[in-house]
Formats: C-alpha cells, sequence, structure tokens
C-alpha cells in the first residue's frame, strides 16, 4: 500500500509542471491578445488570431457575430464605432487563471473569467464575464480560432462597489 501511495504521488508531481506548462502554452496567445487590445495595437492583437475562413467571434457589440480571414478587424471597426456612439472610454479586459482549458492534440478550449472595465460618458463601468476560446497550433504555435465573450450587462462601478 505505501509502495502505490509513493508511486502515485510520483505521477502526480510529474503530471502537474507538464499541465501548468500546457495551461502557459494556451493562455499565451489569449494574454497577449488582451495585453495588445489595453494597450490599444489592433496589429499586435490581430496577429494572435487565425486569419482563416474558421475564424468567429462572437460578442455583445452588433452585429454580434464576424466570421472569416478579416473578422478580428471588423469586429475592432465594429467596437470603435460602438464605443464612439456611446461615449466609451478607457476600455481595459482583466483575465483571471482559466477555470476550464481541454486540449486535444493541436486543438485546445479555453474559458476564462475576464473583468471588462470602461468610461461611459465619464462614469466608470465594470462588467464581468467569461471569455471562451478555441484554439488550434499550427507551424507558428497556437493562434485564437474562435471566441465568445458571455457577460452581464455593464453597470457603474461604484453601485457594484456598494454591494
Amino acid at each position: 500500500m505505501r509502495a502505490l501511495t509513493v508511486a502515485a504521488l510520483v505521477v502526480f508531481a510529474l503530471a502537474a509542471p507538464a499541465s501548468a506548462q500546457t495551461n502557459a502554452e494556451l493562455t499565451a496567445p489569449i494574454q497577449k491578445f488582451i495585453d495588445s487590445f489595453n494597450k490599444g495595437d489592433a496589429a499586435a492583437a490581430a496577429a494572435t488570431h487565425a486569419s482563416g475562413a474558421d475564424l468567429t467571434i462572437i460578442d455583445e457589440v452588433p452585429p454580434y457575430v464576424w466570421r472569416g480571414a478579416t473578422a478580428f478587424q471588423t469586429w475592432n471597426a465594429d467596437l470603435e464605432n460602438d464605443a464612439k456612439k456611446n461615449g466609451i472610454t478607457e476600455p481595459v479586459v482583466t483575465l483571471r487563471a482559466p477555470i476550464r482549458t481541454e486540449r486535444n492534440g493541436d486543438q485546445a478550449y479555453v474559458v476564462v473569467p475576464a473583468v471588462y472595465t470602461f468610461k461611459q460618458r465619464g462614469t466608470a463601468m465594470r462588467e464581468t464575464a467569461q471569455m471562451t476560446f478555441a484554439l488550434k497550433k499550427g507551424t507558428s504555435g497556437w493562434l485564437i480560432h474562435g471566441w465568445t465573450w458571455t457577460g452581464q450587462k455593464p453597470q457603474p462601478a461604484a453601485a457594484i462597489s456598494k454591494k
């Protein structure tokens, strides 16, 4: 029994670093996308996405879904237009640790809690959400092939901090 316990501990100890490495490998393009978005660097953010016909983005900004090789660029333009129309400034997305990662060979699925903060006509706003990503590994590494933003309606940050 003792030998079985020791063997099990060794297996878990060896598996943990591999799992952490896999998570870091999968979340690297996601974090780079968000960091680039937060800096306003659309070109760097786009570079984390595939540029093929299967790229799909679903977000809360009309028209809500973008597909194809230029999905990221079109989404970004629609997001900027929506921000201007609604007086949105200072957008920042903050990610937390993934709550789920699945990998099958060169394909992966990652769910990440997110918080979107911004100002709307000068009022600090906050929205909690989840982002779900589909990634594929190609010759240049892991790229985002699709993502969704699933969040609650934004609320004034002051109202949230009082709860």
